[in-house]
């Protein structure tokens, strides 16, 4: 049985996340497994390093899958792009050791989330990046910033309910530039709660708005309540980049 390794990128705009759905088939999983099943004629269950939500993107998820095809790496590189939809790429295929999972292997994974910052939108952004009118405070944002530098309790600062599993995750980096009024906020960490990155984004654009005071970021992580925390902002900003092995 051979192990398969896929680097794939996508627009999401148009499906409900990376994950399968029973009752529909607009995810992107659903797409690589509905088009790898039928290449090598039996169904193929690919393996995710994570899940992205319903309308954000990727440049570099990574996936991987087991066959006992004897098909050729271009030959399936080939076969797949053609039938995958045009917003759905493989980049790259290659063969792995048995013991290679995407998910469980992944070390650490970087985002960036794109905000255009102008008081008119841009249309070569829009779908893209969140479009915010007013003037953002960047000095004040990267300072706010570095307080989610480390390792924390996020659970305040994402989505998720009450959970057993636990909700420390460490960020490495988080860096904002802003250049001809394209913001960008990358972050490298060991993992991401669920919406942890656009609430965060959104902590920083309310502070950065002069909404929110720099001590409210401390509040959060102390007390845990997402209530206190920013907006979430919409999904089409957000990007995985690459994940680190």
């Amino acid at each position: 049985m051979r192990n398969i390794k896929l680097k794939i990128a996508y627009d999401g705009g148009r499906y409900y996340g990376w994950q399968r759905l029973k009752d529909n088939d607009q995810t992107i999983q659903g797409k690589l497994e509905s088009v790898i099943s039928e290449m090598v004629q039996s169904y193929t269950e690919i393996i995710g390093s994570g899940r992205t939500d319903a309308g954000v993107h990727a440049k570099g998820q990574i996936t991987n899958f087991h066959t006992d095809s004897i098909m050729t790496l271009e030959e399936m590189h080939r076969y797949i792009n053609r039938y995958l939809p045009q917003d759905i790429v493989v980049k790259e295929i290659t063969q792995v050791s048995d013991r290679f999972h995407s998910r469980y292997h992944a070390k650490s994974k970087k985002y960036t989330y794109y905000v255009w910052n102008h008081y008119t939108h841009s249309p070569f952004h829009r779908k893209y990046s969140c479009h915010l009118p007013k003037k953002l405070d960047v000095p004040l944002m990267k300072e706010a910033a570095a307080k989610f530098i480390g390792t924390h309790d996020f659970i305040g600062f994402s989505s998720l309910k009450k959970t057993k599993k636990s909700t420390l995750r460490t960020i490495n980096e988080l860096n904002i530039l802003s250049q001809d009024n394209l913001m960008s906020f990358t972050f490298v960490g060991d993992g991401f709660l669920y919406n942890m990155i656009r609430i965060i984004v959104g902590s920083l654009v309310e502070i950065g708005l002069h909404e929110k005071e720099l001590s409210h970021i401390d509040k959060v992580l102390e007390k845990n309540v997402r209530s206190k925390a920013g907006i979430t902002m919409p999904p089409q900003g957000l990007f995985l980049e690459e994940v680190y092995y």
